[in-house]
């Protein structure tokens, strides 16, 4: 029951540091060529960007690992 709660609080963060990153490219051109220039390197993320962006690895690290969890426990 605790894991599945802690699950629940996880899955509401994960999906308001999403939704508080600002969007990289927009339309089918920005999704095909957007990924590539973040992957390469090229667009360097700074302050709040960068914060956001290590916050969101943690907290989808600590989802993925408690739905492992609780599927186990299940």
């Amino acid at each position: 029951m605790f894991f599945e709660v802690l699950l629940v609080v996880f899955s509401i963060a994960l999906i308001a540091i999403v939704l508080l990153q600002k969007g990289k490219s927009a339309g089918l051109s920005g999704a095909i060529s957007g990924g590539a220039e973040h992957l390469f390197g090229k667009t360097k993320a700074r302050g709040m960007e960068l914060v956001l962006q290590r916050v969101t690895v943690g907290v989808a690290a600590g989802f993925f690992i408690l739905a492992v969890v609780v599927a186990v426990l299940k």
